[in-house]
C-alpha cells in the first residue's frame, strides 16, 4: 500500500505554447493536491507571465523549492531551472524556447532516474527548436530511451477505452515499410503485452495487430508486408503465449468498433494510431512511454501555437496525464507485490 502521495515531476515544455496554461489551469484546482505532489521544473517569472493571460487564475502561485525533497502539499511546487529574464514570444518557435524546454527536461529526467521524484509528466515541446547537439532526437520517447539505455520501448496512446501503440514512431511515411521487420514487431507485441499486465493490470491481455496496406494487402495485391512480415510476427508471438490476433485492416477495425473487443492495439505507423485515437479520445487521451524503468506520460497534443496566450486551451488531456501517471505508478507497485514469490506454511 502507498503511504504517501505520488511525487509528480512536470516539465514546462515550450514556453511559447500552451504548456503553462494547461499546467496552471490544472493546478488551480486545489483537489489536485489531494491526488499527488506536483513539482514543476520551470521558471517562476515565465509562470507569472502566463498566469496574467488566464482569466480565472486568481492569486494562483507556485511554492519555490530548490530540491525535490523540499516539496509541500500546501501548494504546487516549482524548481527554477533559470533565474534569468525570459523573452516570451507567444505562438512562435524560438531558440530560447527550445533551450528552456531542454533544460527543464534534463533536470526532471535526472531526478526521476535518481528516484527523487516518482513519475514524470511532460508538457509539449516543439521538436524543431529543441533539436540540438544536446537533443539530437525525434522527440521525448527517443530521448528517454537513450537516457535509460532502453532498447525495448513503445509509444502507447491511452484512454479508458483504447490503448494503442505504434511499431514505428516519428519517421517519414516512405520509411515505414523498410522499418517493419518480423523481430521488431514481435518485440513491440511483447512490450505491449508486458505493459498491459504490469501497468494496467490485465491478467491475460487480448491484443490486435493492424495491417499496413489497404484491405490487409488483399492477398498480396496491395502489398506483401502482411504476408511476409506482419502475420509471421503475430504467429511467433502467439506461439510464445501472447494472446495476439490479426492483422486487421485499420479502416474496418475502427469503423466497426472492433477495437472495443481488445485490451491493446498495435499499429504500424504514427498516423494509423493517432487519427482514430484522437477521434475516439475526445481530446482527453494521454501519451505514455511503455518499457521504461520509470513512468512518463504527457498530454496527447502539441504546443498549439495557434491558441497560445488566448486562454483557450483545455487542460483535460494534461490533467489526465497526471491521473494516469499516478495510477500506473500504483499499478506497478501492486503488480510487483503480486509477482513476488510468497513463502507458504511449508516453504
Amino acid at each position: 500500500m502507498l503511504e504517501r502521495l505520488t511525487v509528480v515531476g512536470i516539465t514546462h515544455g515550450d514556453v511559447n505554447g500552451i504548456g503553462y496554461e494547461v499546467i496552471i489551469k490544472t493546478m488551480s484546482d486545489a483537489r489536485m493536491m489531494e491526488i499527488c505532489t506536483p513539482i514543476v521544473y520551470g521558471s517562476s517569472k515565465v509562470a507569472a507571465f502566463h498566469r496574467k493571460l488566464i482569466k480565472n487564475s486568481g492569486d494562483f502561485s507556485f511554492r519555490i523549492i530548490q530540491q525535490p525533497e523540499q516539496h509541500t502539499n500546501k501548494a504546487p511546487n516549482m524548481i527554477n531551472i533559470t533565474d534569468a529574464d525570459v523573452k516570451i514570444n507567444m505562438g512562435l518557435s524560438t531558440n530560447t524556447a527550445g533551450e528552456l524546454a531542454f533544460a527543464s527536461l534534463k533536470m526532471a529526467t535526472d531526478h526521476v532516474i535518481e528516484k527523487k521524484i516518482d513519475v514524470l509528466v511532460t508538457a509539449p515541446i516543439n521538436k524543431y527548436n529543441i533539436h540540438s547537439q544536446s537533443f539530437p532526437f525525434e522527440g521525448h520517447t527517443e530521448y528517454f530511451a537513450q537516457r535509460c539505455n532502453a532498447k525495448d520501448y513503445l509509444m502507447l496512446m491511452i484512454t479508458d477505452g483504447l490503448k494503442i501503440g505504434t511499431v514505428t514512431t516519428h519517421c517519414a511515411l516512405s520509411e515505414v515499410s523498410g522499418k517493419l521487420k518480423k523481430e521488431v514487431i514481435v518485440d513491440k507485441i511483447k512490450i505491449l503485452n508486458k505493459s498491459l499486465q504490469q501497468d494496467f493490470l490485465f491478467t491475460k491481455p487480448k491484443i490486435a495487430v493492424l495491417s499496413l496496406n489497404p484491405h490487409g494487402g488483399e492477398e498480396g495485391m496491395f502489398g506483401k508486408e502482411e504476408r511476409n512480415v506482419i502475420s509471421p510476427a503475430i504467429q511467433a508471438a502467439f506461439e510464445q503465449g501472447i494472446y495476439v490476433f490479426g492483422p486487421y485492416a485499420a479502416d474496418g477495425f475502427f469503423g466497426s468498433g472492433q477495437h472495443a473487443n481488445f485490451d491493446g492495439v498495435l499499429a504500424m505507423y504514427h498516423d494509423q494510431a493517432m487519427i482514430p485515437f484522437k477521434i475516439l479520445s475526445y481530446g482527453e487521451g494521454v501519451n505514455y512511454t511503455a518499457g521504461l524503468p520509470f513512468i512518463r506520460t504527457s498530454p496527447a497534443h502539441g504546443t498549439a501555437y495557434n491558441i497560445a496566450g488566448k486562454d483557450a486551451a483545455s487542460p483535460n488531456s494534461f490533467r489526465n496525464a497526471i491521473y494516469w501517471a499516478c495510477d500506473i505508478y500504483r499499478n506497478r507497485q501492486l503488480h510487483n507485490d503480486q509477482s513476488e514469490p510468497q513463502i507458504g506454511k511449508n516453504g
